[in-house]
């Protein structure tokens, strides 16, 4: 959710850049910046979707093995009807002790201050670094600037006064 809104903000902040450095086909900037966008932040996430697997000491496979619990995996050949868990969607053995769900075994990783900064971390870091590879990609091809911290983020004020003045209503007229 935060991604999109930051690459619908990306599309416009390109749209409003090229614009203003007359650059032709504007829209296809506009739209190759969001698609550079997505695609940057599809590869971030999967990297750190990867790295979240890497992260924790258990697995649902290390739980289970030397178990009493290794008949508890559910398999639809075994399970009853009626005994379908809504929650999950699988099936469900009330012989089982223990909840074999990847979200609910190991959330211990993620409290406290380093968990609260670890999940700040993979929430925001592909955005974050996919915007500056845009405002990096904005330098180079659109406007032919100096790499500066005024250059990377110019014209991003123009862009939000310009959304602002979008919601006023023409009640004067």
């Amino acid at each position: 959710m935060i991604g999109a809104m930051v690459m619908i903000f990306v599309a416009l902040w390109i749209y409003q850049s090229a614009k203003k450095a007359k650059v032709g086909n504007v829209m296809m900037w506009a739209a190759g910046a969001a698609l550079v966008f997505f695609i940057t932040q599809f590869a971030l996430i999967e990297i750190n979707v990867n790295l979240f697997d890497l992260d924790g000491t258990k697995t649902e496979s290390k739980v289970m093995l030397g178990s009493d619990d290794e008949t508890c995996v559910p398999t639809k050949a075994v399970a009853k009807a009626g005994e379908k868990d809504g929650d999950m969607g699988q099936f469900k053995n009330s012989s089982c002790s223990e909840v074999h769900g990847g979200d609910r075994q190991d959330e211990e990783r993620y409290m406290g201050f380093s968990g609260v900064l670890k999940s700040l971390y993979f929430e925001l870091f592909p955005s974050i670094l996919s915007f500056f590879a845009i405002a990096f990609l904005r330098i180079k091809l659109i406007t032919k600037e100096e790499i500066s911290a005024t250059s990377l983020f110019s014209g991003l004020k123009e862009m939000f006064i310009s959304i602002k003045q979008s919601f006023k209503s023409s009640a004067s007229e």
